[in-house]
């Protein structure tokens, strides 16, 4: 998947920062110990199970993140009368649904 970097940024609270890092955090490990079980040769559906948990919390994040994105700049554009914003929006639940 290609990764396109916008432009724009988003100043965090110490909360909401704090709280995204440790998700990631989290994730990191457990794809680190997917990756031991790899090397060690762990039975596949063994793996596979700690997958299907990695990407379990990669949906929490996303769906973390997309909230705060809702709530702070979406409904900070729409209110400066930015509609373009929604666009984005759907778009981006558009790639988040595939």
């Amino acid at each position: 998947m290609e990764q396109q970097e916008s432009s724009k940024t988003r100043e965090r609270t110490g909360e909401e920062y704090k709280s995204l890092i440790h998700r990631l955090n989290r994730i990191e490990g457990q794809i680190r110990g997917i990756r031991g079980m790899v090397e060690r040769s762990a039975y596949c559906t063994d793996i596979l199970a700690q997958v299907a948990a990695a990407n379990a919390a990669l949906n929490a994040f996303s769906k973390e993140l997309l909230a705060q994105h809702i709530r702070t700049c979406v409904a900070r554009d729409i209110r400066e009368g930015r509609d373009e914003t929604i666009d984005e929006l759907v778009a981006t639940l558009q790639k988040l649904m595939k």
